[in-house]
């Protein structure tokens, strides 16, 4: 299980939402690996260059090697991150495979952000982006508010709805990915 996202900041709201979700799906017997901030400082994605830096060699080939994945976006203005975007728009070098895109994947989403409407639309575009990308999106989608939850260093969470619902998520992919591999 490959969870991707979060911000520059070391121990974002939104990386901390990942790594509940990453948490569950553990406790649910995944292997979990993640990419989260400066990791995913990328060069703009370039579909008419080859050049790739090792940097987003990684996450290509951290893709390509995952069942599952979960992907926690910042929303800013209204919509996903850049950071996130960018990261997400790498995946298109997985076109040629036998396995294209996120095709077959269960794919987590959860966004995070200043109030419920941009959590919330975050949320969705997130999940049109897996669309596109021909992944699967967990049936539970999360939105967190962090104006009114706040996560701690220990990964605790100020609401129990909250906790519990990116837990499901990272359960869900978990499942999804058993039953398809």
């Amino acid at each position: 299980m490959l969870g991707i996202g979060g911000s520059l900041r070391d121990g974002s709201q939104s990386e901390r939402a990942l790594r509940v979700a990453l948490d569950a799906a553990a406790e649910a017997g995944a292997e979990t690996s993640a990419l989260c901030g400066t990791a995913l400082n990328l060069p703009f994605y370039d579909a008419s260059s080859v050049e790739r830096t090792q940097q987003a060699r990684d996450l290509v080939e951290a893709v390509r090697g995952a069942d599952g994945l979960i992907v926690v976006s910042p929303g800013y203005h209204g919509g996903l991150s850049g950071l996130v975007k960018n990261a997400l728009d790498y995946v298109e070098d997985l076109r040629s495979d036998e396995r294209p895109y996120l095709d077959g994947r269960a794919v987590g989403l959860i966004g995070v952000a200043y109030g419920w409407q941009a959590a919330v639309t975050t949320l969705e575009q997130l999940r049109t982006i897996t669309h596109a990308l021909r992944g699967w999106p967990s049936p539970l989608g999360g939105s967190v508010n962090s104006a009114e939850v706040k996560f701690d260093d220990e990964g605790g969470v100020s609401d129990a709805k909250v906790e519990r619902n990116l837990r499901i998520i990272g359960a869900q992919v978990t499942e999804f990915a058993r039953r398809r591999v």
